[in-house]
């Protein structure tokens, strides 16, 4: 990788020059990609190499004339892009026909969600390669830059899929979700209050449903109190409370986030029992494991299963459905942080961002993540910066 040097803040950085892949998503329906066009010129401006995958900005209706415009290299396929990149920017984790692409020293940046993949993590063990995963990257509030902007997606999502599946053509209750004059709306109970479970509330509220959501968090509860519609309560979290709520709910969203780590099951399958049939789930948590015990990843072309007369949805990429908008809202987030990492080498720019080194779950055949090390029961290294 070519060098040069700044000077800045009384210290020297080497300053480098990378060779930056965008393949093309092979995940079941993701037609999201990893920069946009835009995002393109910005790496170029900074003196990188961008290479795109021959279509892989297609599906989010970004062209290839459009790259070449914006200073991108076409390469006619995957294994092109990995054999010639030294940094590879995805949307999702790399799934089996990838491993074998992927070299040690390389550097992905994508959604890995690692804890609940143990065949993916092993197979990133193997490569050698350095995994900086978007969900476990923190800012300096501690939150999670590059989980909210796919997560507001995803959270809005949840209510129109889970309102097209309440219809009885799709097996479920033939309930509309805001009513009509004379006739009560929908319950949904949205559980979990972060950044997924306030955009579900507040899609569902919009729509005229009868909103409860609930957390552990009081002052979560407290803010939800004051900035919610009047059609949204709030319940704290606890198996009798989401028990007792159960039995008149229509759509159930599971949206509790654990970073880095496993999501609890806040509805077992002996709970579904309470649910009425033709009732619907959906759980936003799969990519971490599920938050109902009855979660299994599904996708977008087969997105639903019957559990107990309850449907559910479980999806592990819903923000795929839309990709124009996902992927300028990813891109958007994603892109800084890709700046830093190509300009300055990873370990430097994690050196300068804490946060950003709070990403880096695997590198160089160890676990740099302890929930990830947790989840499987293997050995955890603290990372070394040196």
């Amino acid at each position: 990788m070519p060098e040069t040097h700044l000077y800045s803040g009384g210290r020297l950085y080497n300053l480098k020059f990378m060779k930056i892949g965008i393949p093309k998503e092979i995940k079941n329906n993701e037609s999201r990609v990893g920069a946009t066009p835009a995002g393109v010129k910005e790496l170029k401006g900074h003196g990188h190499e961008v290479y795109v995958q021959h279509t892989a900005g297609d599906g989010s209706g970004f062209s290839d004339d459009e790259y070449v415009a914006a200073g991108a290299t076409i390469l006619p396929t995957i294994e092109d892009v990995y054999a010639t990149a030294d940094m590879i920017i995805k949307v999702k984790e790399p799934i089996a026909p990838e491993y074998k692409l992927i070299r040690k020293g390389q550097l992905l940046f994508t959604y890995f969600h690692f804890a609940c993949d143990r065949e993916l993590t092993d197979a990133m063990l193997e490569s050698g390669a350095t995994c900086i995963a978007y969900e476990t990257v923190t800012d300096r509030d501690h939150r999670l830059p590059l989980l909210i902007p796919m997560s507001e997606v995803a959270g809005r999502m949840s209510i129109q899929e889970g309102a097209r599946f309440l219809e009885k053509p799709q097996g479920g209750r033939g309930v509309l979700l805001g009513g009509v004059p004379g006739v009560k709306p929908a319950k949904v109970l949205v559980l979990g209050a972060g950044v997924v479970g306030r955009n579900a509330a507040l899609m569902a509220a919009g729509l005229g449903a009868d909103v409860t959501i609930t957390d552990i968090s009081l002052p979560t509860l407290r803010h939800c109190a004051e900035v919610m519609p009047r059609n949204v309560k709030t319940l704290f979290s606890s198996r009798h409370n989401i028990e007792q709520e159960l039995p008149t709910t229509d759509l159930v969203i599971g949206s509790v986030l654990v970073p880095g780590a496993k999501a609890p099951h806040l509805v077992t399958k002996d709970m579904l029992k309470l649910l009425r049939p033709g009732s619907v789930m959906v759980d936003v948590a799969v990519d971490q494991g599920g938050c109902f015990e009855t979660t299994h990843p599904t996708t977008h072309s087969e997105p639903t299963y019957v559990v107990d007369g309850v449907v559910q949805y479980a999806v592990a990429n819903i923000p795929g459905a839309v990709p124009y908008t996902s992927t300028l809202a990813l891109t958007n987030a994603t892109l800084p942080y890709a700046i830093r990492l190509a300009t300055l080498g990873w370990k430097e720019a994690c050196r300068k961002d804490p946060g950003l080194a709070d990403g880096v779950n695997i590198t160089d055949g160890k676990i740099t993540f302890k929930a990830v090390a947790e989840a499987f029961d293997l050995p955890y290294t603290p990372l070394n910066l040196d």
